[in-house]
């Protein structure tokens, strides 16, 4: 599938770089912003900058900017709703081209147990882990507790011992 005109549903350097790499491509790129973020220079990189009303984390704001500004395609950058599969659905169902895993690849990934899982099934390597707290002799210390779903990393503990745990 090949696209002319990219609506990057995100703001900074994340999507500085995006613009930068899409306009290497030959591609139209359309910026979001909001207010506070009116003379960023990411604002300034694109060829059309579309103000929301509301939020980055507006997904039916981000479809009519992507539609006012004639995109045929959406690229989340990460954060924000690039991990979001109903925003994913929600970009493939207005017809547009999602920049990104596919809504059932999101779904699979954000259950942490079940990507490991996904991944071992298809050989990639893993690192040694553990559910509970009873079987850590089979992993050893230090560990890392990480949620298994959400949190973007801001949960991960380094445990040092047995009784940290």
């Amino acid at each position: 599938m090949s696209f002319t005109t990219l609506l990057v549903a995100n703001r900074g350097e994340i999507a500085r770089r995006i613009i930068a790499g899409a306009h290497a491509m030959g591609m139209r790129c359309l910026a979001v912003y909001v207010d506070a973020d009116a003379g960023a220079p990411f604002v300034g990189d694109a060829d059309e900058a579309l103000r929301l009303e509301t939020s980055y984390l507006d997904a039916p704001a981000l479809l009519a900017a992507a539609r006012a500004g004639g995109a045929d395609a959406v690229h989340p950058g990460y954060g924000f709703l690039a991990e979001n599969a109903g925003f994913a659905a929600a970009v493939i169902d207005a017809g547009l081209a999602w920049v990104g895993p596919s809504p059932q690849t999101i779904e699979q990934m954000g259950d942490k147990l079940a990507a490991k899982a996904l991944a071992e099934k298809a050989g990639v390597p893993t690192l040694p882990g553990c559910v509970n707290a009873d079987d850590t002799g089979s992993v050893g210390f230090p560990l890392l507790v990480k949620a298994a779903a959400g949190g973007g990393g801001k949960g991960m503990r380094v445990v040092l011992t047995r009784e940290d745990l």
